[in-house]
């Protein structure tokens, strides 16, 4: 069996098990390996091959990009070993490549205090415009997800996503009773149509919006800020780490949600323990 018979079988198990997002990932790298190496055996193939096709492909790439497609590619020759060959040998996988296409060191962003934020929205006068920061900083929802939102997609508090940056075929958003009354009132006031964008402006010029909200109290505020925000909120509250993961959020893992939840400061660190046993 040659590469390219090998990655037929692999991306056609991957159609089956994995989101459409992995399946085009893994489409991308595998694909322009297939057209380098597609007629070799997998075990003639070395090392020094392996990462002069990466280095090649990842060429100005950030490092999060490289360790990607480090990954993709190492996971492919996984599963010629684990479902093809037992025998076989991982050609990706050595101390230097470990090594060149590692994952970037974890950062936390800093987190606005929920009295600023909520200063941020209460003095937005209109109503559009707060519409959009409540959705983001209230559930949790990216900027693109508000502004794709149709009356369509809404049922009570939950709203569902139709095309997830996931690449699920649908996730679900829960936002306040509040907000999703004044949803609906804003709705029905502008006529907005079934299907029609609730919100039907650029995203340069939602992220105006936004920047224009942060000046009104002296911050710099972005889009992801106030998601950031949702998360960060909710874990400070007491809700369980997995429901902002998956249902805050919607990652696919808690690693990533980590990243998203603010440090705790040595006063917010007494004032837990305070509240637990004092």
């Amino acid at each position: 069996m040659n590469v390219s018979q090998a990655i037929g079988i692999f991306l056609n198990y991957h159609r089956v098990n994995s989101k459409k997002t992995t399946l085009r990932n893994h489409e991308f790298v595998l694909t322009r390996f297939c057209n380098q190496l597609g007629k070799r055996e997998p075990e003639s193939i070395t090392s020094d091959e392996i990462l002069s096709f990466l280095t090649k492909l990842t060429q100005g790439s950030k490092q999060s990009t490289k360790r990607l497609r480090y990954a993709l590619l190492r996971a492919f020759f996984n599963f010629i070993r684990n479902s093809i060959d037992p025998t076989f040998k991982n050609p990706c996988d050595t101390p230097i490549m470990r090594k060149l296409f590692r994952g970037e060191k974890l950062t936390h962003w800093k987190i606005i205090d929920k009295e600023l934020i909520d200063e941020v929205i209460f003095r937005t006068v209109k109503v559009r415009n707060r519409l959009i920061l409540e959705l983001m900083a209230r559930g949790g929802m990216r900027i693109g997800e508000v502004l794709n939102l149709t009356p369509r997609d809404i049922e009570d508090r939950k709203l569902t996503l139709a095309d997830p940056k996931s690449g699920k075929e649908g996730e679900v958003v829960y936002i306040p009773h509040k907000v999703a009354e004044r949803l609906r009132a804003y709705i029905t006031e502008r006529g907005v149509g079934t299907d029609q964008r609730i919100f039907p402006i650029t995203y340069q010029a939602a992220r105006t919006v936004v920047k224009k909200a942060g000046n009104l109290v002296g911050i710099h505020l972005t889009p992801h800020d106030l998601r950031r925000h949702a998360a960060t909120y909710a874990s400070r509250s007491g809700t369980p780490l997995e429901i902002v993961s998956k249902v805050i959020l919607r990652h696919a893992n808690l690693s990533t949600t980590q990243l998203y939840l603010g440090k705790v400061t040595d006063a917010e660190a007494m004032r837990w323990i305070e509240n637990l046993y004092g």
